[in-house]
């Protein structure tokens, strides 16, 4: 079997200017931030994002890094609006499509199974239409109805974390919701997996741990291991939300030259001094599990 293993350098490295790029997880939820970071030291830009957008999509505007933005909302739960997200989004230096968030599911399911789009009731009688003239609606060939042709959105990479992975590509998640991050591997041409725990092929030979597999390791096409890779968002039931964390990256926004500052601390050094300056690996696992 092949082994995708490689280093998050190496792994980033695939993805090219001008590429749509899919960011699994949710709001402040297991995010692939430690790929995020990478991406924000690297050189590429004009990328195409597709998420359910957090801190990812709020660092990576913050870095001009994004050109257009496909997402259903940009949140950091606790702390409603993504401060760099807004700034980027109010003045107007992003193309954007902003839809429903079961319109985004749909975009994502009908690239995995490779149709141009998928009929749905979803975004009919809301300014989701007007707003974006691309969505279509279509005549239904049954009945005198017309539904909402939602496009497929097919992802050059997904970029995901996940609780396990072995080097052969096969993943695990744990926590209590996978979110949509099996729809965003089967819809990409690649998905990069950043994983808290390394294990063993023959870790999966248990059926209560196979169980927590969503998507064939043939879709998974690079991983790599990265302890605590998902903080400061969360990686249930690993380690909760950084709390303390999001409200200084929140105050730098503030502050005059404050992306800057916070890239400088957090962005711009290693991986061991990132995981030194947020407090070390128990620190982080131990993160109180966020509670709703």
């Amino acid at each position: 079997m092949a082994n995708k293993q490689m280093s998050a350098a190496a792994a980033v490295a695939q993805i090219k200017d001008g590429m749509t790029v899919g960011i699994g997880g949710w709001g402040p939820r297991r995010k692939p931030m430690a790929l995020i970071r990478e991406i924000l030291r690297s050189p590429v830009k004009d990328l195409t994002v597709v998420a359910y957008g957090g801190a990812d999509v709020g660092m990576l505007c913050a870095a001009g890094k994004v050109k257009k933005l496909i997402f259903a909302f940009v949140t950091l739960d606790f702390i409603p609006l993504e401060p760099y997200f807004r700034q980027a989004r109010q003045s107007g230096s992003l193309e954007v499509m902003e839809i429903d968030e079961g319109m985004m599911l749909l975009g994502l399911k009908a690239a995995a199974m490779r149709v141009p789009f998928v009929p749905t009731r979803i975004g009919l009688g809301t300014d989701v239409l007007p707003r974006n003239p691309g969505i279509r609606l279509i005549d239904s060939p049954y009945d005198e109805r017309q539904w909402v042709a939602m496009p497929a959105l097919p992802l050059d990479v997904a970029l995901l974390h996940v609780d396990r992975a072995d080097a052969r590509g096969v993943c695990q998640i744990k926590g209590p919701d996978i979110y949509m991050d099996e729809l965003f591997a089967r819809a990409a041409k690649d998905t990069v997996v950043s994983c808290d725990e390394l294990v063993d092929s023959s870790f999966f030979d248990s059926s209560e741990e196979s169980r927590s597999v969503f998507w064939e390791r043939a879709h998974t096409t690079a991983v790599v291991h990265l302890p605590v890779g998902a903080h400061p968002s969360s990686c249930a039931p690993l380690y909760g939300f950084d709390v303390k964390h999001f409200k200084e990256y929140v105050a730098s926004a503030k502050e005059e030259g404050g992306w800057q500052k916070y890239a400088e601390r957090y962005v711009h050094c290693t991986d061991a001094e990132y995981l030194e300056r947020v407090g070390g690996i128990d620190a982080v696992r131990k993160l109180a599990l966020p509670v709703f």
